[in-house]
């Protein structure tokens, strides 16, 4: 009896990690609370690794009105972005730590590109920043408008 307790507890703790190595998986994107930027709030989702980077929203059938995706790269540079696979225009807007605030996932930001109505036609043309950024902020095209976005503005992440 106590053999067959033994071994019922083996099965059961290899089926029981065996679903989490299969299910618990972390995933390429990650949600943050928040994300703020001259007072608008926005829900994002972050992608951290390569893979979540190249397909970042491609392929999806849209974007919520304060909703966007927050590409993270270990080192500043000049990130180029397309539109390949995008079924709805946006804005993208490329930011750098502000200083002192350099290192790990920095909570506060400071603008230093914008590309406006980036459409999907427009691929295979490549965005880029003017200067070294490190996060990559796309959202639906006007927001930019919509909330006076300017190069120099701060943003927040809340976590």
């Amino acid at each position: 009896m106590k053999t067959l307790k033994v071994v019922s507890s083996f099965i059961f703790l290899i089926i029981f990690f065996g679903l989490i190595f299969i299910y618990g998986k972390p995933s390429d994107v990650t949600k943050v609370p928040n994300f703020v930027i001259n007072g608008v709030q926005i829900n994002v989702e972050i992608a951290l690794t390569p893979e979540a980077r190249t397909q970042g929203l491609s392929g999806r059938a849209s974007l919520g009105e304060k909703e966007g995706m927050l590409f993270v790269f270990d080192a500043p540079g000049k990130y180029g972005f397309w539109m390949k696979d995008m079924n709805f225009p946006i804005d993208i807007v490329w930011f750098t730590p502000s200083e002192g605030n350099e290192a790990g996932l920095a909570r506060d930001l400071r603008v230093v590109y914008i590309k406006k109505d980036a459409k999907p036609e427009s691929y295979p043309e490549i965005f880029m920043p003017e200067e070294n950024a490190r996060y990559v902020l796309e959202v639906l095209a006007g927001f930019s408008d919509e909330n006076n976005l300017q190069i120099g503005d701060r943003a927040e992440l809340v976590y």
